[in-house]
């Protein structure tokens, strides 16, 4: 049957407080507001739970020092109750009687939430009214067709169930952001071009450019009339492994491989993210690709509503709506209505009392508010700077002028120094950073340290080149330097001054891994303050789909870059472009900012196609809230000789 991870309280790897890090607390308190709902609890005590986890992961300050200065009730949405909880978990690595929920609920009940479509009010009706405490118990009920007499559920629920746990057992997790993107772009436009559409366009978290995507959502506008005809064309499409509904205004149904072969053409990927992904079985998971995909289909002049609603996010929407209810209108994926002119009307129907909007930007003109760009859509403060028209300008990816990150066949990349450098200036680059790896990198076949110097040799022939043929490029010799698990940096000092950059990387994972939050900190800013050290690469280690990332606590390590940067050295954070990696996480980089740490989007290119994945960078740097000011590579090559030189 489906395998499908339970529930429970994290260990302590300290043996002195704090016993846990921020990212424990965080999860064990949203767990606990699902598992509350999930045994029926008061919703304002969920709600706490929920607000609380959601506030900590956000907080820019030490916990434990917030926590120890007795000063946690102070932060917004955290009451003494749960302040309580925190500190004794923080001082004395106990969980008091909340603990006890994650032996209490049982564990097929957490498991049932990682069926699509299913929430904690509609599995605790499962087992308060059947008895149901597990998916094969779920799946033999609705099979017998026991779920459908249920309130509100019917033979339709009842077969969505069945359709949620069989797409379960097939796709169990979710899909990076490139690979929504190849499958998102391609359907959206195929349905564009088809006939009786307007207009179609991807809504949804891809969209909105997380890192990581669940399903597609398509938004299409199409006269009632041709609905029948739209349908017909989307289900004719080559490449749908299977349809999941067919209705008279959504289409849902899964894509397979054969719908956009690309999506099988992967590039040479660095060692590191083969081992996290399983080595040689990378190839049959790649190859084995699906998504589901959402269909919806609505009016023309509904359209704009609508695009907004499924873009999200839940919590942008919930802001949104009150913004219009503090104004007396209600709003929806139908329109913006007054409400003493729609009375009890819903829907199409309540649709014709809506004020007009042929794009988003007026529905946010309606509610006073600048138009706020989809990746911005997280409740993480656009609202109040909608308010303000104080959005950013935010960067796009043709202001790149270079990447300092990438390799060459001198280490693991598949391309010579040469074919890189060619390629660098084909996309109209002005300078590119190489940063093969270190020596104690034997895997990824690291530089010996006369390598090193042999591949600056050539670097500064190449430069010489280009000087006296006027061409407006130029090459930085840099090395991805190994941090070691004390801090340390590999190579000799004497070695590491003759680089240009260096990028230091943490590889050595299972160290790391294993250690707490506090003791990852302290390595990291030990690295950091080495004179030598210029980028911090890849910040977490973290693979998405293969690995989380090593225990760190990034606002104290921005917090020392910044006051570095201060003093006059130049200390920079990557966002490690590679789709796999997306690291430096989009949620730190406003952060980064405000603490006047300069932004690097590196590709980590182990090819010379490679170098394209800045423009997935860009999109973390976009939804992270950061203009070209903000990234050290929109500057030109020629500042960032005098910088670097």
């Amino acid at each position: 049957m489906v395998s499908v991870a339970s529930w429970s309280l994290p260990r302590s790897r300290r043996k002195q407080p704090p016993f846990y890090s921020k990212s424990n607390v965080v999860q064990v308190l949203e767990q606990i507001g699902v598992l509350l709902e999930l045994k029926g609890a008061n919703p304002f005590r969920v709600r706490s739970y929920q607000n609380a986890s959601r506030t900590l992961a956000s907080l820019e300050e030490d916990l434990w020092t917030v926590t120890s200065e007795n000063r946690l009730t102070e932060v917004k949405g955290i009451g003494k109750g749960i302040a309580g909880l925190i500190t004794e978990a923080l001082t004395e690595g106990t969980w008091g009687e909340i603990g006890n929920l994650f032996t209490e609920v049982p564990q097929g009940l957490i498991q049932m939430l990682a069926i699509p479509g299913l929430g904690p009010k509609r599995i605790k009706q499962f087992h308060d009214e059947l008895g149901i405490e597990s998916i094969e118990q779920l799946k033999v009920a609705a099979e017998d067709e026991q779920l459908r007499d249920l309130d509100r559920m019917g033979s339709k629920s009842e077969q969505k169930v069945l359709d949620g746990i069989e797409l379960l057992k097939r796709f169990s997790g979710k899909r990076r952001l490139d690979v929504g993107l190849l499958y998102g772009q391609a359907l959206e436009a195929r349905i564009t071009s088809m006939q009786g559409v307007h207009r179609a366009q991807l809504a949804g978290s891809t969209r909105r450019r997380k890192e990581l995507i669940g399903d597609l959502d398509i938004v299409a506008a199409v006269n009632p009339s041709d609905v029948d005809e739209v349908t017909e064309q989307i289900l004719s499409l080559s490449g749908i492994a299977d349809v999941k509904g067919a209705g008279s205004s959504k289409v849902s149904i899964i894509l397979g491989t054969e719908f956009f072969d690309d999506v099988t053409n992967e590039e040479q990927v660095d060692g590191g993210v083969l081992e996290a992904l399983g080595g040689e079985a990378y190839e049959e998971m790649a190859s084995n690709t699906t998504i589901d995909a959402q269909i919806r289909m609505v009016p023309p002049h509904v359209f704009p509503y609508t695009l907004a609603y499924f873009t999200g996010s839940k919590e942008h929407n919930v802001r949104m709506r009150q913004r219009a209810l503090d104004r007396d209108m209600r709003l929806n994926e139908f329109g913006l209505f007054p409400l003493d002119a729609v009375g009890d009307l819903k829907g199409l129907e309540a649709a014709e009392f809506s004020l007009p909007a042929s794009e988003e930007s007026e529905i946010y003109g309606h509610l006073e508010l600048a138009w706020v760009p989809p990746e911005l859509r997280e409740d993480t403060g656009e609202m109040e700077a909608a308010e303000t028209d104080s959005l950013p300008s935010l960067m796009e990816p043709t202001d790149l002028k270079g990447a300092f990150h990438n390799h060459t066949t001198a280490s693991d990349g598949t391309a010579s120094l040469e074919q890189m450098a060619n390629a660098a200036q084909e996309l109209g680059w002005e300078f590119l950073g190489i940063a093969d790896h270190s020596q104690i990198l034997q895997v990824a076949s690291g530089l010996a340290p006369e390598e090193l110097i042999q591949q600056g040799e050539s670097i500064r022939a190449l430069n010489e080149t280009w000087a006296d043929q006027g061409t407006d490029f130029r090459l930085f010799h840099g090395n991805e330097c190994d941090i070691l698990p004390d801090g340390a940096l590999d190579y000799s000092d004497e070695i590491r001054g003759t680089l240009d950059h260096v990028v230091g990387s943490v590889h050595q994972l299972p160290t790391w891994m294993k250690r707490d939050e506090t003791e990852n900190t302290e390595a990291l800013i030990n690295a950091i303050e080495n004179p030598s050290f210029t980028f911090l690469g890849h910040p977490t280690g973290r693979i998405l789909g293969g690995r989380d990332g090593f225990d760190v606590d990034l606002h104290a390590v921005l917090r020392r870059m910044g006051e570095l940067n201060a003093e006059g050295q130049l200390k920079v954070v990557e966002i490690n472009a590679s789709p796999y990696r997306l690291d430096l996480d989009w949620r730190y980089c406003k952060f980064a900012k405000e603490q006047g740490v300069p932004i690097s989007i590196n590709p980590d290119a182990h090819s010379t196609q490679g170098l394209r994945d800045v423009w997935f960078g860009a999109q973390i740097a976009r939804k992270g809230w950061l203009e070209s000011t903000d990234i050290l590579n929109c500057r030109s090559g020629a500042d960032l000789e005098q910088l670097l030189w």
